[in-house]
């Protein structure tokens, strides 16, 4: 019944329970194209696409790449 949400927004909290990495590492990588990009829902509010983290944690995860 607890199903992971894959469709709409995760914001960075919900984000960094799936992909293991501390906040700084996380945004680094999202600038510089290691992670999905986020779309800024309003001024102060910006959240990632449930679909591109799970796309993201499922082709990491079929490879040897490390996260």
């Amino acid at each position: 019944m607890n199903e992971p949400r894959k469709t709409g927004f995760l914001r960075l909290p919900e984000v960094l329970k799936l992909i293991p990495v501390g906040r700084t590492t996380f945004l680094i990588g999202v600038r510089s194209g290691r992670y999905p990009k986020s779309f800024k829902i309003s001024d102060r509010l910006n959240a990632w696409r449930a679909q591109d983290i799970y796309e993201f944690i499922d082709k990491h995860t079929h490879t040897d790449d490390v996260i």
